[in-house]
Formats: C-alpha cells, sequence, structure tokens
C-alpha cells in the first residue's frame, strides 16, 4: 500500500469512530453503549430541550418530553434504523423529535418524578436556563436548536483546547488567549498578556497564531461527529459559521 493510501486508509478508521457511529453503537446494551448514549444526551439535550421549550411547554413539562424523547430512542431500539447514509445527525435528531411530540400523548410523555436514573444532570440543565441570554423573541423553536447545536459544539472544541493546555502545563496563557481567538482587535491585549505572564509579545502572538490554529482542527473534528460521510463536514462547518453570525 502507498504512503497516500495509507494516510486515506487512517482517515477513514478515524472518521468511523465519529460521533454517528456513537449513536450506532448505543443500540446494543454494553458498558459501550451506556456510555455512547451518555454522550449523545450531553451533546443534544441542551438543544432539543430548547426547541421543546420554544413550543410553549414549562421546564418542567420539557425536561419529561426531553428526558422521554431519549429513553424512547433506547427502549423502542429507534437507533436500529438510523444508517449512516441518513445524513448528519443534527437533522435526524430534530425530525425524530418533532415526530415524538406529534404522536405521543402527553400522559404516555410524562416519565414519573424519581424513576430511573436521568440522563442528563437537571441541576445543569436548569443552571443552563436561568443564564440563557438568547433573544428568544426572536427565534424559532428550529433557530433555538440550531443555535444551542452550535453553541454546544464550540463549548466541546473550547472545553478540548483547555485540556490540551493544561496536560501541557499552560492553563493560564489558554485563559489568556481564548478571548483573542475570534477578537480582531487584540493587539494591546497581546501586549498586556506579555507583560502579564512576563513573555515577549512575539511569543504570544505566535501562540495565539498555533492555538488558532488547533482550534479551527478541533472544531472540525467535532462538526465532522455529525455528519454520516466526510463530504458532508464543510457544509456542516459553513452552516456552523452561518449559525453563530446571525
Amino acid at each position: 500500500m502507498t504512503g497516500n493510501g495509507r494516510i486515506a486508509e487512517g482517515r477513514a478508521v478515524a472518521f468511523a469512530t465519529t460521533q454517528w457511529s456513537v449513536v450506532l453503537t448505543a443500540q446494543s446494551k454494553s458498558p459501550s453503549a451506556h456510555e455512547a448514549l451518555e454522550k449523545l444526551c450531553r451533546t443534544y439535550w441542551w438543544p432539543l430541550y430548547g426547541f421543546v421549550r420554544r413550543q410553549g411547554y414549562n421546564p418542567e413539562e420539557a425536561q419529561d418530553f426531553t428526558q422521554g424523547f431519549f429513553a424512547m430512542l433506547l427502549e423502542r431500539r429507534d437507533l436500529d434504523v438510523v444508517r449512516r447514509e441518513k445524513g448528519r445527525l443534527r437533522s435526524y435528531l430534530l425530525t425524530a423529535l418533532k415526530n415524538y411530540l406529534g404522536k405521543a400523548r402527553r400522559r404516555a410523555l410524562t416519565l414519573k418524578r424519581g424513576e430511573g436514573k436521568p440522563l442528563m444532570a437537571l441541576d445543569e440543565l436548569m443552571a443552563r436556563e436561568r443564564a440563557d441570554l438568547e433573544p428568544a423573541h426572536l427565534l424559532t423553536a428550529e433557530g433555538i436548536y440550531e443555535r444551542r447545536w452550535a453553541l454546544t459544539l464550540l463549548e466541546h472544541a473550547l472545553a478540548r483546547l483547555e485540556q490540551e493546555f493544561q496536560t501541557a502545563g499552560n492553563a493560564t496563557l489558554f485563559e489568556k488567549l481564548k478571548p483573542l481567538l475570534t477578537d480582531e482587535s487584540e493587539r494591546a491585549s497581546q501586549a498586556d498578556i506579555a507583560h502579564e505572564l512576563n513573555m515577549t509579545e512575539n511569543a504570544v502572538k505566535q501562540a495565539l497564531h498555533r492555538l488558532r490554529q488547533r482550534y479551527r482542527v478541533v472544531l472540525r473534528d467535532e462538526i465532522a461527529d455529525t455528519v454520516a460521510v466526510p463530504t458532508d463536514i464543510e457544509d456542516e462547518l459553513r452552516h456552523f459559521i452561518t449559525i453563530l453570525q446571525t
């Protein structure tokens, strides 16, 4: 096999372990399936919950609907019908939620309080609800879902970067540089950071450049986790950027 062939094969293997395959893994009852479902829930709970809330339900009702939706996916083995050709995980889950809300009766949807282990800590959910500053009156339910989807991916990317910097012993540097990832008027800030951390301004500039490069790679990886085939990545990345810019 040629060198290029090995690279292509390596990329295919890497892509095969994305979040879409996490969904497929969640079909079984193995420990890895439980972990896969938990990852799925933590990524999509907040966006899907926001969609339900925009339908006019109060927080407790929206919690029940969202919890019930994920429970249904697992209990009814709805994930068994998911295949890679279905497309983007973002679109699949929203469509599935709409069908769930449209068909199920309120009595059947509500989970008894305290019955079963929540798929996501509700105190964490409500903390985000209280801190929510979205202009909800300007967004449709789908708009809230998509914006929260994009913000969640952004949070995951930044968390990965933070962990990488912490592992390298550069946690303070990351905290100082993080606000500059999207700030184009950062020249004076770089000088301030250099002074605070006893670095040269050129060293800070190089560190910021490397951080931005790594940020693009990590963000692309997060996007790749949500699509069925590699050819969809660039379109989904453009969609992600459009959402955050609106």
